[in-house]
C-alpha cells in the first residue's frame, strides 16, 4: 500500500505524515504537562452528591416521574430524558446493546381471527399473510464478539402491514432485569466490559454485573433465566420469543384487553452444555448466524407458533404479582396462551449492512388496535428507541432506508434533514393550509386513523415504585423449582463459574446471600464453589423489597423446563465419521437419515466423494464434534492412521456432551463396555438399526452419563 498512489489527486502515500497534523509539533519536554492537564478532567465520584449534567443535585435516581406509583411516566422528567438521551448516544455507529445480530425476512400468517379483541389488521383475518423482517441478537457483546456467549438473545420483529410498520421488540426470555427505564443505562453499564480495562467481552462473569445484581434485587428472576440453559441455545431456530411487556389490544368498539406476546419454535427449545458452548465458540464463533443462514438457504425454514395471553381489564389486580411488572411472567396456569398465527423465516438478506445493520426497531411503532400500558420500563423504551437512531443512522430520515420503509404510503409535513430521499412537492410544509388543499388530512378512527386508548389518568406526580412491584424472589424461586434436577445443577454450575470470576469477595458473598432468598440449597452449593461464607437470606435481603410469598416458593411452571422436550429429527446435523477407503454403504445410510429429516454430514480425511458417490462434507481437521448434533462412527476393518488419530476425540466429545452416539463396527478402544450400555449409545455390526437410531436422535441428551456438565 505504501507505494500506491491515489490516481485522483496523485497523493504519494510514502509522504503521508505518520502522525495526525500538528501532533508532531508537540515539544516532548512538555508532554508531562499535557498529561497533567488531561488528568484534571478525571472525575472521582467517591463521597460526592449525585448531580445531573448541569450540576443539579438529585434526590432520586431509582424511579422515573409518574402519575401515582402505577401511572404513566411524564415527559417533564428532565432527569430521565437527560440520562437516557446521553446513554442512547454513547456509541456510534454500533448498537450499544444488541450489536451482534443476524437478520432474515419472513411472513406472519394469521391462524385465528382476533377481531373480538383487536382491530390490528394483521390479527383479524384467518389466513392473512403479512411480510416481516426479524433480527436476532446477543445483548452484551460488541459487533465482533462470538455468537455463543451466556446471554439473553434479542428477537425483534418488524411487520410490514398495510396500516404501517408494527415492531414487536422482544427477547428469548420473558422477563427483564429491571422494572423502570431510568435504570437501563445503569444495567447496561454494569454488564458491559468494565470501563477501566474494557474486559471482559460479551460476559456477565465479572464484578460490576454481580455487584449491580446484588444491589438491584429486582433482577433476581431474570438472572435465574440467564444462569439457566436458556442462555446458551443450540441455535437460533430453537429459541422462544417474548414481547416481555404488557401491551393492550383495542377492538373496533374501543374496548381494551391486556395482552402479552410469545412465539415458540416448532422445532422445540434446546440448549448446549457449557463445555460444549465454549468449544463451539472457539471452533466457529459464527455458528448461530451460519446455522440460520444455511437452514434458510437450504429450504429448512424455521417456524414459530405465535401466541398471546389475554387478560380482561377488570382482572388487572386479581394476582399476587403485578401484571405490568416486566420482571414477572404471567404463568399459563393463571392466564393460558392462545395460538393466533405462525412466523416463518424464508429469505436471507441480500446485504448484511443494508438490511441487518441498518434496520431499526421501536416498540412505539404500532398500528390501530395495539396500544401501551403503564409499564415504566416500556414507557421509557418508547422514548429511547427513536432517540437512538439519530446517532446510529445519521439523522431523522431513518424511516426512508429501504429495510425500514413501510409498505403503506407516507404523507406528512416533515421536511429536509440528513439523508432525505423523498422529494416533497408544493409550497406547503405545515398544518393546516388553504393553498390548493395541499395539507394531508386527518383520518377518522373508523377509517384506520390511529387513536390512543382513552385511559383515565389522575394522581400526584411522584418518583416511586408501586408496592406491587416489590416482590423480587417469588417468581425466581418458582422458575428454579419448575426445572429438572439436571437443569438446576446447570444453574448451580453457571453461578459457580460466573462468581468465581468475580474478584471482590464481598460481591461474591452479597450474591450468594441474595440468592438464598430464591433457594437455600442453590445458595449453599454456589457458596462452597466460590469460597463464600454460609449464605444468610436475611443479610442478603434488601428491605426495599418484600419477602417472597412462601406458598409460591415451590410453584411449578412446567412450560419453562426443557426436561420433556421431544424433538423431531428435522434438520439435526448427524456427523458420519468414517475412513476414506471404506466400502461401507454410505448411500443407504445418508438417504435413510434424509428421509427422516436429518442432515447427514460425512467426515473423512479428505474432501472427496465416497465410493458410492456420496459427498464428503468435512475433513477431520475442519470439523469439531461439538458442531454436530449427533455422531455415527463407521469403523473399518483396517482403520487408517488418520482415522485413528481423530476418532477418540469425536467419540469422547459426543459421549461427554450426552448426545446420541452410534458406533457401527468394533467399538473396542473407543468406549468402555460399561459406556456402550449407556442410554443414547448404540453399538451394532451394521446399519440395519437406523429406525432405532432415529428414535434415539429425537431425545438429544442422555443425562445419566458421567459427562461434562
Amino acid at each position: 500500500m505504501a507505494d500506491k498512489k491515489d490516481k485522483n489527486n496523485e497523493h504519494d502515500y510514502k509522504k503521508a505524515p505518520l502522525t495526525p497534523p500538528g501532533l508532531d509539533k508537540v515539544d516532548p519536554a512538555k508532554a508531562n504537562d499535557k498529561i497533567k492537564d488531561l488528568e484534571k478532567d478525571i472525575v472521582d465520584n467517591k463521597d460526592k452528591a449525585f448531580t445531573t449534567n448541569v450540576g443539579l443535585k438529585m434526590a432520586e435516581d431509582e424511579f422515573s416521574l409518574k402519575v401515582d406509583d402505577r401511572g404513566p411516566t411524564l415527559l417533564e422528567d428532565f432527569h430521565l430524558r437527560e440520562k437516557i438521551m446521553h446513554f442512547d448516544h454513547e456509541r456510534i455507529p454500533e448498537r450499544i446493546v444488541h450489536a451482534r445480530g443476524v437478520g432474515a425476512h419472513g411472513v406472519f400468517k394469521c391462524t385465528k381471527d382476533m377481531s373480538e379483541y383487536t382491530k390490528a389488521c394483521l390479527f383479524t383475518e384467518e389466513g392473512k399473510e403479512t411480510p416481516l423482517f426479524t433480527r436476532i441478537s446477543t445483548v452484551a457483546g460488541f459487533r465482533g464478539s462470538t455468537d455463543t456467549p451466556r446471554d439473553v438473545r434479542g428477537f425483534a420483529i418488524k411487520f410490514y402491514t398495510e396500516e404501517g410498520n408494527y415492531d414487536l421488540v422482544g427477547n428469548d426470555m420473558p422477563v427483564f432485569f429491571i422494572q423502570d427505564a431510568i435504570k437501563f443505562p445503569d444495567f447496561v453499564h454494569a454488564v458491559k466490559p468494565e470501563p477501566h480495562n474494557e474486559i471482559p467481552q460479551a460476559q456477565s462473569a465479572h464484578d460490576t454485573f454481580w455487584d449491580f445484581v446484588s444491589r438491584n434485587q429486582e433482577s433476581a428472576h431474570t438472572v435465574m433465566w440467564l444462569m439457566s440453559d436458556r442462555a446458551i441455545p443450540v441455535n437460533l431456530r430453537k429459541i422462544d420469543g417474548f414481547g416481555v411487556h404488557t401491551f393492550r389490544f383495542v377492538n373496533a368498539e374501543g374496548k381494551g384487553t391486556f395482552v402479552r406476546f410469545q412465539w415458540n419454535p416448532q422445532l422445540g427449545v434446546h440448549s448446549r452444555v457449557w463445555d460444549e458452548t465454549l468449544k463451539v465458540s472457539g471452533n466457529d464463533p459464527d455458528s448461530q448466524r451460519r446455522d440460520l443462514f444455511e437452514s434458510i438457504e437450504e429450504g429448512d425454514y424455521p417456524v414459530w407458533d405465535f401466541c398471546v395471553q389475554l387478560l380482561e381489564e377488570d382482572r388487572e389486580f386479581d394476582f399476587e404479582y403485578d401484571i405490568l411488572d416486566p420482571t414477572k411472567v404471567w404463568p399459563e396456569e393463571d392466564i393460558p396462551k392462545i395460538k393466533i398465527g405462525e412466523i416463518t423465516l424464508n429469505r436471507n438478506v441480500t446485504n448484511y449492512f443494508a438490511e441487518t445493520e441498518q434496520v431499526y426497531f421501536n416498540p412505539g411503532n404500532v398500528v390501530p388496535g395495539i396500544d401501551f400500558t403503564n409499564d415504566p420500563l416500556l414507557q421509557g423504551r418508547l422514548f429511547s428507541y427513536t432517540d437512538t437512531q439519530l446517532s446510529r443512522l445519521g439523522g431523522p430520515n431513518f424511516n426512508q432506508i429501504p429495510i425500514n420503509r413501510p409498505v403503506s404510503e407516507v404523507h406528512n409535513n416533515q421536511r429536509d434533514g440528513w439523508h432525505q430521499h423523498m422529494i416533497p412537492s408544493g409550497p406547503v410544509s405545515y398544518q393546516k393550509s388553504a393553498i390548493d388543499d395541499q395539507s394531508p388530512y386527518m383520518e377518522k378512527p373508523e377509517n384506520g386513523g390511529y387513536e390512543h386508548y382513552q385511559q383515565r389518568v389522575a394522581g400526584h406526580k411522584i418518583k416511586a415504585r408501586s408496592d406491587s412491584f416489590r416482590d423480587h424472589f417469588s417468581q425466581a424461586a418458582m422458575f428454579y423449582n419448575s426445572l429438572s434436577e439436571v437443569e438446576q445443577e446447570h444453574i448451580k454450575n453457571a453461578m459457580g463459574f460466573e462468581l468465581s470470576k468475580v474478584e471482590r469477595p464481598e460481591i461474591r458473598q452479597n450474591a450468594v446471600d441474595m440468592f438464598a432468598n430464591v433457594d437455600e440449597d442453590l445458595a449453599n452449593e454456589v457458596a462452597k464453589k466460590v469460597g463464600a461464607d454460609t449464605p444468610d437470606a436475611d443479610r442478603g435481603f434488601d428491605p426495599a423489597g418484600v419477602k417472597p410469598l412462601k406458598k409460591n416458593m415451590k410453584g411449578r411452571v412446567p412450560e419453562f423446563s426443557m426436561e420433556n422436550t421431544i424433538f423431531k429429527p428435522d434438520t439435526l446435523k448427524v456427523g458420519i465419521y468414517s475412513d476414506d477407503d471404506d466400502d461401507f454403504d454410505f448411500k443407504g445410510l445418508v438417504e435413510g437419515l434424509k428421509k427422516a429429516g436429518a442432515k447427514p454430514e460425512i467426515i473423512q480425511a479428505n474432501l472427496q466423494d465416497t465410493k458410492d458417490g456420496q459427498m464428503v462434507k468435512h475433513r477431520y481437521e475442519t470439523c469439531h464434534p461439538v458442531l454436530e448434533d449427533s455422531l455415527i462412527v463407521v469403523v473399518p476393518e483396517n482403520p487408517s492412521e488418520d482415522f485413528l488419530k481423530n476418532v477418540n476425540e469425536f467419540v469422547s466429545e459426543t459421549f461427554n456432551h450426552y448426545k446420541p452416539l452410534w458406533i457401527i463396527g468394533d467399538a473396542t478402544g473407543l468406549l468402555s463396555s460399561d459406556n456402550q450400555e449407556k442410554d443414547g449409545v448404540m453399538v451394532t455390526e451394521d446399519a440395519k438399526d437406523l429406525d432405532k437410531y432415529i428414535e434415539i436422535l429425537t431425545q438429544q441428551r442422555f443425562w445419566d452419563r458421567n459427562g461434562t456438565i
